[in-house]
């Protein structure tokens, strides 16, 4: 899944088909590991996405712009002043490393024209991105490296640049097929082959090196000393095709997803080793390939690290409460020994006259019994008889009060983390900034977030997801809770029909009926869009609990999206994405 020097040198081959001689118009920073340079060319305007992500390093065009934060970072406004308006005169890669260098000509304070470089890194969670002069020296990087974090290969301002230190590999755009072949040979026996191969070669990724073990060996798995000579002139024969495919750049886009549609793997060439297990599949271009493979990962990541401090916070809420909780119920625990204490408080009264002060205990005949058995009470030696009477009643009663005010305070309790729960699945779907403003708007209006000093302008809520079933009625799904209460109490007509998810955190959903009755088909398509707007996505057989919205009401008090409905029916489905988008209005 790596993206490898060969990979890169196609991606190379791309820019400069589109962008060479283009001009930066624009840039962004969306994050601390994102720069988009916005090149408009005579024919287009083209976004290059820079990615320095661990998980996720890259460089391609894109289509989707990330949002950016409202102050541009150092970083990039420094960019801004230098790059802003240069023209894009080349790209360099030194033979099959995974350092791709963007060659500008730009205009210096003083009108002189100047070349400055930016380099991209593709190197796991060593990515960087590279701002660098015309004389060599650093500008700046999106990840500075300093004498604390290592000695090796330091990047900071005012530093000259170096390239990364080569492996101790052969590079196949320069040696020959003999000399890889002869290097590849020459590890240690025993060793798997597509090991040996990624190993001993520059640039090639780990699914590249299984292909050509896997067409050598025809899906059996190969040996270094195992290997016979005809298996080693089969693999010479892929080794040479691969190698004469890199130096032209003759590959093409290709990615693997599997049998419930997620990507796993992409590469230049079609690929044969995951046999049913994946469906390969040809992009349109390289571009549209890494668009498409990290979009929703890349999504997630960004919305996670937006939204770190309201999941801490949640999460902290959610183990207070889940504490609180199990405390309470360990006390109601102990109230239920209340109807014990009467007893004896009854007894006791019954027969003062029988009883002196100062016994430890009294058998009694516990005359609430059918064979009136012998209970042993006990006393306290320095109360009176009808003192220890009176105790015990006390006791009673505030046993009695403790049991009504603790099983009313666990309802409130559960009832606020079954609210905590819903607020959890609402940011885990949540899918852009304003997503996560109004979440933390909806949390500042519950007391759960202080509100920040001074007049802060509210942004405008988005509107509902909008969907059209097969039948061709409208349904619409809440992106938070407060969208959830104001689309089932306010929007909606009471001829409309409300879905959720039964007993699972998730979005409220109107089907729209406009005076007409739905058929089976909208109403169980309705359906699959609460199941997929909701914890149980990723499950099936989904319970999704329907009825029309004069059935449904809020309590009063109730926390936002918290509804109780009468008169429902009940549906199992199975979420499908491809019927999601599918459905997905225009």
């Amino acid at each position: 899944m790596a993206l490898d020097g060969a990979f890169l040198r196609h991606i190379k081959k791309e820019i400069e088909e589109k962008a060479l001689d283009g001009r930066v118009e624009k840039i962004y920073q969306p994050n601390r590991e994102e720069m988009v340079l916005v090149i408009r060319t005579y024919s287009d305007h083209l976004k290059l996405l820079l990615s320095a992500r661990a998980n996720s390093a890259r460089i391609h065009f894109t289509r989707f712009m990330p949002e950016n934060p409202k102050q541009p970072p150092m970083l990039c406004m420094l960019m801004r002043k230098r790059l802003q308006s240069a023209r894009l005169v080349r790209l360099e890669q030194q033979g099959l490393e995974r350092v791709l260098c963007l060659v500008f000509d730009a205009v210096n304070e003083l009108g002189d024209h100047v070349e400055l470089r930016l380099y991209m890194e593709v190197m796991g969670r060593y990515s960087n991105i590279i701002f660098v002069d015309e004389k060599g020296k650093i500008i700046d990087a999106l990840k500075r490296v300093d004498a604390e974090m290592t000695s090796e290969r330091l990047v900071l301002p005012g530093l000259s640049y170096e390239l990364p230190p080569p492996q101790n590999k052969l590079c196949l755009l320069e040696a020959t097929l003999e000399e890889a072949l002869s290097r590849i040979r020459l590890m240690k026996e025993g060793t798997e082959l597509s090991k040996a191969v990624l190993n001993s070669l520059q640039g090639v990724s780990p699914i590249v090196c299984r292909e050509l073990a896997y067409k050598t060996g025809r899906g059996v798995e190969l040996r270094l000393g195992d290997m016979g000579e005809e298996q080693w002139q089969r693999f010479r024969f892929f080794l040479g095709r691969l190698q004469e495919q890199i130096r032209n750049i003759s590959g093409e886009p290709y990615m693997a997803v599997n049998l419930s549609g997620r990507p796993v793997d992409f590469t230049y060439f079609n690929v044969e080793q995951y046999g049913t297990a994946a469906v390969i599949g040809r992009q349109e271009d390289f571009s549209t390939l890494l668009d498409s493979f990290y979009d929703e990962r890349d999504r997630q990541e960004r919305m996670r690290v937006r939204s770190q401090d309201l999941l801490k916070l949640l999460s902290n809420a959610s183990e207070r409460l889940s504490n609180k909780i199990n405390k309470q119920k360990a006390e109601l625990l102990a109230c239920a020994k209340r109807d014990e204490l009467k007893t004896y408080g009854e007894l006791l009264s019954a027969n003062l006259y029988r009883l002196e002060k100062g016994s430890s205990y009294a058998d009694l005949e516990n005359y609430w019994e059918e064979d009136m058995p012998i209970m042993r009470v006990p006393m306290d030696p320095l109360l009176t008889p009808s003192e220890n009477a009176q105790k015990y009643f006390k006791e009673y009663r505030k046993a009695k009060t403790a049991e009504e005010k603790l099983t009313e305070q666990i309802a409130q309790a559960t009832q606020e983390l079954e609210y905590i729960d819903t607020v959890f699945d609402e940011l885990s779907r949540a899918e852009t900034e304003r997503d996560l403003s109004e979440i933390r708007q909806e949390l500042m209006e519950e007391g759960y977030v202080r509100r920040a000093r001074g007049k802060q302008r509210p942004q405008a809520a988005a509107a509902p997801l909008r969907f059209v079933s097969s039948e061709g009625f409208r349904i619409l799904v809440g992106r938070n809770n407060r969208q959830n209460d104001k689309l089932t109490l306010k929007t909606a007509n009471n001829r409309d029909f409300w879905f959720h998810t039964k007993n699972i955190p998730g979005s409220h959903t109107i089907l729209v009926t406009e005076g007409r009755e739905p058929g089976e088909v909208s109403l169980r398509e309705a359906a699959m869009l609460a199941a997929w707007h909701s914890r149980g996505r990723d499950s099936s057989q989904v319970p999704v609990d329907y009825t029309q919205v004069r059935n449904v009401s809020k309590p009063s008090g109730a926390k936002p999206g918290m509804v109780i409905y009468v008169n429902y029916n009940t549906v199992y489905v199975t979420p499908e994405e491809a019927l999601v988008s599918r459905l997905e209005e225009e």
